[in-house]
């Protein structure tokens, strides 16, 4: 089974869901696994949710359907009711045991975040560690932010073949750190304006992105590579590029097959694949935001005026 596949079956047992609900992985913070899984159940049985195993680690719920007169319960006790509303946002410390009863439809997204992400979030910014993070049971955050990123992940749960690896390593490495101060108080030392990379740097970054298209390498890979945080890596790319690193590979995933689709008759599915995109459905959706047009319409126009030219 996947790392994915684990997380999403942890916690359907724990929401008692027939299947495992999908779940994106990744480990950009002291090679700590983060996931993120979207559960939901529009028919659920009733009856008191699983528990799930007491460690060191916290869930961040973003909630995506109203749940009135909620039933809470912490360490085997219930512990009080709360309406719960859509776009609220809830966190949970593993240790404490969080349950609560199942008996209306429910739809969620859950954040895993272990007590080592956030450690690894202090020593990357030069900030003390966290101590502990605002729990209070039944106590719902409006929080932009999460919406903001929960919403962006939700597009890779549900099109997971599309998945671009550096796009969830960076918005989960955002959202971990956005955890950390909003609700773990979580101070960045002051430390000197750092620039972009090396000349060099920027080269060796370039160069393996561009060697997989596909989106497979992991942000920590390559600030491994150049012996750098991943947080420190990827704001200095973005300042050296204008673009954070799954923007950059977005461009050259493009510039590859508008290179293609102007030396060579191939098939729109073949260009979407050997550009490094899941299908040429996930082709052209990208295709057609970054450009303005679709691949095949941008294709006929390239070919029209060098026609012309000719």
């Amino acid at each position: 089974m996947t790392r994915a596949g684990a997380y999403g079956q942890k916690l359907g047992q724990f929401l008692h869901l027939k299947d495992a609900p999908p779940s994106l992985v990744t480990r950009s913070l002291r090679s700590t696994e983060l996931a993120v899984t979207e559960t939901r159940n529009d028919n659920p049985e009733p009856g008191l949710s699983g528990s799930l195993t007491a460690e060191d680690a916290f869930l961040v719920s973003l909630k995506l359907h109203d749940y009135p007169d909620c039933e809470l319960w912490e360490r085997g006790k219930c512990i009080m009711t709360a309406d719960v509303h859509a776009g609220t946002t809830y966190l949970y410390d593993l240790k404490r045991d969080p349950r609560y009863v199942i008996d209306k439809p429910f739809h969620s997204l859950f954040f895993y975040i272990p007590r080592s992400a956030l450690d690894g979030i202090a020593e990357q910014t030069g900030a003390p560690r966290v101590d502990e993070l605002d729990c209070r049971i039944g106590v719902g955050h409006d929080d932009t932010i999460v919406r903001h990123i929960g919403a962006s992940l939700q597009q890779g749960l549900r099109r997971p073949d599309e998945a671009n690896q550096l796009f969830i390593d960076h918005m989960m490495l955002a959202l971990t750190a956005h955890v950390a101060q909003t609700y773990g108080g979580l101070q960045r030392a002051v430390e000197p304006s750092r620039g972009g990379l090396a000349p060099w740097q920027v080269r060796r970054a370039c160069d393996r992105l561009e060697s997989d298209l596909g989106g497979k390498l992991s942000l920590q890979a390559i600030a491994a590579e150049l012996g750098l945080s991943v947080s420190h890596f990827s704001r200095a790319f973005r300042i050296s590029t204008g673009l954070p690193p799954h923007q950059w590979l977005l461009q050259q995933r493009v510039k590859a097959a508008k290179q293609l689709m102007s030396v060579r008759d191939l098939p729109l599915s073949e260009i979407a694949i050997s550009a490094g995109f899941a299908n040429q459905s996930h082709f052209t959706r990208v295709f057609s935001a970054m450009v303005g047009v679709s691949p095949g319409a941008w294709r006929r126009q390239a070919q029209g005026s060098s026609g012309s030219e000719t």
